[in-house]
């Protein structure tokens, strides 16, 4: 035997080692991920730069009501760190809202899109591309929106946040 589970899970990811990998059917995602705790924060080893990927795959919940990822410039609450995009899937209304916060302050909220992509009780995939004017963002390989940076600092986003009504599979 390979040993524990974790161990068996470790080395099935180190294995793997690709971001694009597809998620398949549930049961495989239970099979080969352990889950990831939700509500999640973790450190984005060196901040963001032009070309880094931030790729979130899960399973959205039976009955979502929204759920949301933020990248962030640090952990504070108190006062709060800036948000450099909070991506929030609204599922009552249809919609995948975008917004940032600097120095406290609310930017205007972006939320027109072609198509919303989430499905209840269904995998899915976000890919956070950043790049020098903007973060591009990709729901299953599809290309949904841009997102221009309010924070200038790139290196400075160095925290993920997930919460909702979701389970976390992979990040990467």
């Amino acid at each position: 035997m390979a040993g524990t589970v974790a161990e068996r899970d470790a080395l099935v990811s180190a294995a793997d080692g690709h971001l694009n990998n597809s998620l398949g059917c549930p049961v495989q995602a239970d099979v080969y991920f352990p889950r990831l705790i939700v509500p999640f924060c973790g450190h984005i080893k060196g901040g963001m730069r032009p070309g880094k990927k931030i790729l979130v795959m899960g399973i959205v919940d039976l009955n979502p009501e929204s759920f949301g990822i933020s990248l962030t410039c640090g952990e504070s609450e108190d006062p709060p760190a800036d948000v450099a995009i909070e991506l929030k899937a609204v599922f009552t209304e249809r919609q995948f809202v975008r917004n940032s916060c600097v120095a406290g302050e609310w930017g205007e909220e972006q939320s027109s899109i072609p198509y919303f992509p989430f499905i209840p009780d269904q995998p899915f995939r976000v890919e956070i591309l950043c790049e020098h004017p903007r973060f591009r963002i990709f729901v299953d390989g599809h290309q949904l929106f841009d997102f221009y940076h309010r924070i200038e600092t790139l290196s400075a986003i160095d925290t993920i946040k997930i919460n909702g009504d979701l389970q976390l599979t992979k990040l990467g």
